[in-house]
């Protein structure tokens, strides 16, 4: 079978051109047009990250193929990331081939690093999904794939191990057919399967590859595949057509696409995801690699490709080199001797080293020393970086994700879109010498990180950190110890609870003291009253000068004093009237703190009389679900006390369920969800009400906490 397209340049030695080392192209910077910027995303484990490294060993740009398995990967060279063999950051992988940089960008695919896929995303055109050729879609493909299309960027898929027992490309390609619908279309099918995986033929220029050592060979298309390339071909054609209504009606008509017409099209249709291509192959057998490098460089979007990116205030600035210098910050890492780096990039204009930019965050300057490009941990200077590529910042003052950097700081990039982390707890430094430093640690690496929430809860008296799950917070607890010699560990965290009382009861606090020099003295009566929703209102009843008016104030601060040390547990006493009737004063030893003394006193008196009862926060869940979990997740609910309040279903095999549980049930449902829904659910939550915790569980919160001041003291 004759290609339909011309062939590539090719070495003496049986290499194709983009497989040298073409890093001294990247010394001058590259055209806007001679970049690509591609995010491998999808599930845990499918790959992506052995495949950034087979592509950078193609390149030259490695002098071996890494691996994630052995502990010797470039990308994965966290050591959290290589004893738990998972990326759990993301990494830079440029690449040139054929004249063009690829600026491909690794990520994790675990569902507690969501935010490294999301910023990788943000900063790429192209999303290539990884997935396995046993497995096939999983539930994280499937999560990023909605995200991807929100953002508006191209999708492509790359379906690897194909060496893998039990690899099925056709079941594969029906599985994301029936995920991703009809759109999804095969431009590389595979040479066998399995042990006998011997390469891919390429249907857009209908030829067969295959690597053996160092070379990539290009032969005719085998006889026993050629009916499944042709096939593969009309269905690649078909959809390609839809992007130009006349070639589709020549197609219609039972016209065949040229080859110049269908490569012509392809790169439109991608970008505008009328067609998302499937590409096939080994990245650990470096089967297909080559193929897709070349379809990246011919058929990918160009950074310009989606148009402007929009500005906080609605504006657009488009991909151009010919404008005014703008960065955007997308992450942030740290690094123990280079201090922090942030990875930008360039909207506008050219970054080039020795310049200032203007943070509309800060509107402070930063001085741009260098300007580096990355690859894994290593950087190295380059001279420039254009608008639509990639680049890395270091030792900048105070510049963070999601900050806009321009020549006239007037500028701000939206943030990035990242899911609320619902997975909090408490967080204490394990001695008294690492309580200084835990602060300043967790403060780094938060900043470094915006899928972090840290916060100082005030009432309970907790540092609290939310994540969006419980490896993340696995991973940041060996970050403290690894990178800052801090040793931390968790708390349980403690619910707010509140108190209150259901009667009215009245009762006196007296409180006298004389110890030979100047006495106290203050005497005031107070009534409590049930007060439901409407909080704390102090009346003032007292008539005659039975209480000078100077006191008044310091028995309303007495009582609010002991209202938020709560009287059986411990917490806050809410939703209650109190009423100063009556009292007594000295006209030498009463006092504000005295007054203050006989209040709490008083109102402790009063409270044990007027049946008080514990409260728990309850929280507003609204829990979307594939539709055969629905009934496992109220059921659920229901275990944990909860209440459903309603069901919706905004799409086909979707339910949004709405309920109400007692916060204190989830918590931590960011984990149960998952188990229960097999990964695929996601949910809200709010705290917007209180109700009475039952008695026998009121019993045992009561006795937890007199245990926990007993022991304090």
């Amino acid at each position: 079978m004759q290609p339909y397209g011309g062939g590539r340049a090719q070495h003496a030695d049986g290499r194709y051109a983009g497989m040298v080392n073409e890093e001294a192209m990247l010394v001058g910077a590259p055209s806007t047009d001679k970049v690509r910027n591609v995010v491998l995303v999808g599930h845990g484990g499918s790959g992506k990250t052995s495949l950034a490294e087979a592509m950078l060993f193609m390149a030259g740009q490695t002098k071996r193929l890494g691996s994630v398995d052995d502990g010797h990967s470039t990308l994965d060279y966290d050591a959290e990331e290589v004893k738990r063999k998972m990326t759990i950051n993301l990494a830079l992988a440029p690449v040139v081939h054929d004249g063009v940089k690829i600026n491909v960008i690794d990520t994790p695919g675990y569902a507690d690093f969501i935010g490294d896929a999301i910023a990788g995303m943000e900063a790429a055109e192209m999303a290539l999904f990884v997935v396995d050729a046993v497995s096939g879609p999983q539930v994280q493909t499937r999560k990023l794939w909605k995200i991807a299309g929100e953002m508006g960027i191209a999708r492509a898929v790359f379906i690897n191990r194909m060496d893998k027992e039990h690899a099925d490309f056709d079941a594969v390609m029906s599985a994301l057919a029936a995920s991703f619908g009809h759109r999804v279309g095969a431009v590389q099918i595979p040479m066998g399967a399995e042990s006998s995986f011997r390469g891919v033929v390429d249907v857009i220029r209908m030829r067969a590859y295959h690597h053996e050592g160092d070379k990539e060979e290009v032969t005719d298309i085998p006889a026993d595949l050629a009916d499944a390339a042709e096939a593969a071909r009309d269905k690649l054609c078909e959809l390609v057509a839809e992007a130009d209504d006349a070639l589709m009606e020549k197609y219609l008509e039972g016209e065949r696409l040229s080859q110049e017409e269908l490569e012509d099209l392809l790169g439109k249709a991608i970008a505008q995801g009328i067609f998302i291509p499937v590409f096939v192959g080994s990245a650990l057998k470096l089967q297909g690699i080559e193929d897709l490098m070349d379809e990246i460089v011919s058929f990918f979007p160009k950074p310009t490709a989606h148009g402007p990116m929009k500005t906080v205030d609605g504006k657009e600035v488009p991909f151009s080199a010919d404008g005014a210098t703008a960065v955007h910050v997308f992450k942030t890492l740290s690094d123990p001797y280079i201090g922090r780096i942030n990875l930008v990039k360039v909207v506008s204009g050219v970054l080039t080293p020795n310049t200032e930019l203007v943070n509309s965050r800060t509107g402070k300057k930063e001085r741009i020393a260098h300007v580096f490009k990355m690859v894994g941990k290593e950087i190295s200077d380059i001279d420039a970086a254009p608008a639509g590529d990639i680049a890395v910042l270091t030792k900048l003052a105070d510049t963070l994700t999601n900050d806009t950097l321009s020549a006239a700081g007037g500028i701000a990039f939206a943030p990035l879109p990242l899911p609320e982390p619902l997975y909090p707890v408490a967080i204490v430094a394990k001695t008294k010498a690492d309580e200084d430093k835990l602060g300043t640690a967790l403060k780094t690496i938060v900043d470094e990180d915006p899928s972090l929430r840290l916060r100082r809860d005030e009432e309970t008296h907790q540092t609290v950190i939310s994540a969006m799950g419980d490896i993340a917070i696995d991973v940041l607890l060996a970050r403290l110890r690894d990178r800052f010699h801090v040793e931390a560990e968790l708390q349980d965290l403690r619910i707010p609870y509140r108190e209150t009382i259901r009667k009215t009861a009245s009762a006196q606090g007296r409180h006298k003291k004389q110890t030979g020099g100047a006495g106290q003295f203050g005497d005031c009566w107070l009534r409590l009253e049930p007060n439901p929703g409407g909080g704390y209102e102090f009346i003032d009843e007292i008539v005659g000068g039975k209480i000078p008016r100077q006191f008044i104030p310091a028995v309303d601060k007495g009582v609010q004093e002991a209202m938020a040390q709560g009287v059986l547990a411990g917490y806050p006493v809410v939703d209650l009237k109190v009423t100063l009737f009556d009292g007594s004063y000295h006209s030498v030893d009463s006092s504000e703190i005295a007054f203050k003394t006989a209040a709490r006193i008083g109102f402790r008196a009063a409270a044990e009389k007027a049946d008080l009862v514990l409260l728990e926060p309850i929280a507003t869940l609204t829990i979307e679900v594939p539709e055969q979990y629905a009934g496992a997740v109220m059921g659920d609910i229901s275990a944990k006390r909860g209440r459903v309040l309603g069901m919706d279903s905004p799409e086909p095999g979707v339910q949004v369920i709405k309920a109400q549980v007692p916060y204190a049930e989830v918590v931590h449902y960011s984990p149960q969800l998952r188990s229960i829904t097999s990964g695929t659910g996601s949910y809200t939550i709010t705290i917007d009400s209180y109700e009475q915790v039952p008695g026998d569980l009121a019993k045992k919160i009561i006795e937890q906490s007199q245990k926990e001041r007993a022991e304090s003291h």
